[in-house]
């Protein structure tokens, strides 16, 4: 069982709704930092941040649908680096991979790992509800090969649902520790909170996060 520090050290502190402002995303940074969160994740209109926070910098590409060219995720990609972000976290192609085309899927990684290049961090996103096993460790294969340092459940919005523990652990089997495992989507509490961790997350995507912490059920992403 993790102490609440070290699980508030896992977490993305997430505002990705439309309607946020640079007031929201201010507050945002500033729970993040009393909470000891590892970081804030924004959306890349909100970018480059006018204050300075005290954790890292996450943004989105390609967000929500995936339905974006390689060339348009990579040229998202690499503005938000010159915004100064240190992480991104890209939402494949899904009907791409279920289509079985995965050197498709793994180009368009690739695009957005050359759009930004270590030290930048990159998570893929693979909406695992919306994936069979197999196509699960398909997807954690072409990321992998395509040079990401995380692949991630879910971006919260897909109506095939958020992670779940299968997916969690698929992931981290199929990567044996040579990526990160991102959860994200429909934690609401301590309880999945700390179920991700034990299936072999690495890192947390929570819009609620106070409430996590403190023991109760958040109502966002």
């Amino acid at each position: 069982m993790l102490e609440r520090a070290e699980l508030a050290h896992l977490v993305d502190h997430t505002l990705l709704s439309p309607t946020a402002t640079v007031a929201d995303v201010e507050a945002l940074a500033a729970e993040a930092e009393a909470l000891g969160t590892y970081s804030i994740c924004v959306s890349p209109s909100m970018l480059p941040l006018p204050f300075s926070p005290k954790v890292k910098v996450a943004t989105v590409c390609g967000f929500p649908s995936g339905k974006h060219t390689p060339t348009a995720k990579a040229a998202e990609a690499a503005e938000a680096v010159r915004n100064g972000v240190d992480e991104v976290d890209m939402v494949i192609d899904i009907g791409t991979l279920k289509s079985g085309d995965t050197t498709s899927t793994e180009d368009e990684i690739r695009a957005v790992r050359d759009a930004c290049p270590a030290p930048v961090v990159l998570k893929v996103i693979i909406e695992s509800a919306a994936l069979t096993d197999d196509e699960i460790v398909a997807a954690c294969t072409a990321a992998e090969a395509a040079g990401a340092d995380f692949v991630k459940t879910s971006t919260g919005f897909h109506p095939s649902g958020g992670a779940s523990e299968h997916a969690v652990a698929l992931m981290a089997k199929t990567l044996g520790g040579r990526l990160g495992v991102k959860a994200s989507g429909g934690i609401r509490d301590w309880d999945a909170a700390q179920a991700m961790v034990d299936a072999g997350a690495t890192r947390l995507g929570l819009s609620g996060t106070r409430a996590v912490l403190d023991g109760g059920t958040s109502t966002g992403y």
